[in-house]
C-alpha cells in the first residue's frame, strides 16, 4: 500500500482532504502512532489464547501504515462519504470500512487527549470547568444545531424537531475564549430543546460560574442574569421592545444600539469557532450513524481538531 501523503500535491489538497496541513497533521500522528500500538498490543493480548500465530503474523492491514490509518479517518471526518464510497476510494471491503472507523475513533480521541487539545466536557470535574472559566478573563457561550436523521418513531419525532431549523437535529453548547480557542462542549441532545434550558441543565445556577470572568451570551438565554450570580459580568444584547398601542413604533436606543453591535463584535468570535469546527462536513451533513454516541463523539473530535490545527491547549 503507498503512502496516501504521497498522492496530495499541495498544501492546500490536503487540508481540503484531511482538514489539516502537514505541521498539524505530523504533530497529531506522533501522538496518534503510540496509542495505535498500545491499542494493538492490548487486542494481541486479549486474542493471545485463540491465535497460534506469533505477533506480525498474518495478513496485512489493506490501509498499511499508520499514517495512512490516521490519513483514512481524518478523511472520513472531512468528507462523511458513505462507506460504500469510502470503500472505493481507499479500495477496501465495505465492512473494512466501516470496521476501520469504529476502530480508529477512539484510537484518534486518546492522541488528542494526550495533546490536551479536546474541550472539557459538563460531566468533567466542576472544579476543573471552574478553573477553566476563571483562568479566562472572557467567555462567550453559544449554541450550534447539526442535521439529524428523521426517526421512525413519531414521540422520537417531535423530540428532535426544531423549530427554529425546520429539520430534525441535534444540539450541543459551546463555550470560546476570545481567541476562538474552543473550551467547553456540552452533551449532545435533540434540537426541541431550547438553548437555555440546555445550559441550566449543564451548569449549575447556583454556582457563582462568572464570579471573576465576563460572559458574553445572545438573546437566546434571556433570563440569565435572574439566574445566575455576578450578573455584572454577564453581557447580553438588548431586546427591541414589542409593538403595543403605547409604542407603536418600538426602536432602541442609539446607546442601546451601539452596545449591541459592540456585544456583537465579541460573539462574533464563538460563530468562528463554530464555523472553523464544521468545516468536518461530519458535522453538516445530515447524520446517517444510528450507533450510540457517535454524533457525541465527532462534535468533541471535530472541536479537538480545530483546536490542534489553531495551536490551542485546554488545560
Amino acid at each position: 500500500m503507498t503512502n496516501f501523503l504521497d498522492r496530495v500535491k499541495d498544501e492546500r489538497s490536503l487540508k481540503a482532504l484531511i482538514g489539516l496541513d502537514h505541521p498539524a497533521f505530523n504533530k497529531l500522528l506522533e501522538e496518534f502512532t503510540p496509542c495505535f500500538k498500545q491499542r494493538l498490543r492490548r487486542y494481541r493480548r486479549k486474542a493471545k489464547k485463540r491465535h497460534q500465530r506469533k505477533p506480525g503474523g498474518g495478513r496485512k492491514s489493506i490501509l498499511g501504515s499508520i499514517e495512512n490509518q490516521l490519513f483514512f479517518i481524518l478523511f472520513y471526518l472531512k468528507s462523511y462519504p458513505t462507506f460504500d464510497v469510502l470503500a472505493f476510494t481507499f479500495g477496501i471491503s465495505l465492512s473494512c470500512a466501516a470496521a476501520s472507523v469504529h476502530r480508529l475513533l477512539p484510537i484518534l480521541e486518546r492522541a488528542q487527549k494526550n495533546l490536551r487539545v479536546l474541550p472539557k466536557r459538563p460531566s468533567d470535574d466542576p472544579g476543573e470547568i471552574m478553573q477553566l472559566i476563571k483562568n479566562n478573563e472572557h467567555i462567550i457561550v453559544d449554541a450550534t444545531e447539526r442535521p439529524h436523521f428523521r426517526p421512525k418513531d413519531k414521540e422520537a419525532q417531535k423530540k428532535f424537531y426544531s423549530g427554529k431549523k425546520h429539520q430534525h437535529t441535534v444540539k450541543n453548547t459551546i463555550i470560546s475564549d476570545t481567541r476562538k480557542r474552543i473550551l467547553v462542549v456540552g452533551e449532545t441532545v435533540p434540537g426541541s430543546q431550547h438553548d437555555y434550558s440546555l445550559f441550566k441543565e449543564e451548569f449549575d445556577p447556583k454556582n457563582d460560574l462568572f464570579r471573576s470572568t465576563v460572559v458574553s451570551v445572545d438573546l437566546g438565554y434571556r433570563g440569565i442574569k435572574k439566574d445566575y450570580a455576578s450578573p455584572e459580568n454577564i453581557r447580553i444584547s438588548h431586546k427591541k421592545p414589542r409593538k403595543s398601542k403605547n409604542n407603536p413604533d418600538p426602536k432602541l436606543t442609539p446607546e442601546q444600539r451601539q452596545e449591541n453591535q459592540q456585544m456583537s463584535r465579541t460573539r462574533v468570535v464563538v460563530e468562528h469557532a463554530i464555523g472553523g469546527m464544521k468545516i468536518f462536513r461530519v458535522l453538516t451533513v445530515r447524520l446517517r450513524n444510528e450507533i450510540n454516541d457517535f454524533s457525541d463523539k465527532v462534535i468533541l473530535l471535530a472541536c479537538g481538531l480545530w483546536n490542534l490545527k489553531n495551536s490551542f491547549t485546554v488545560q
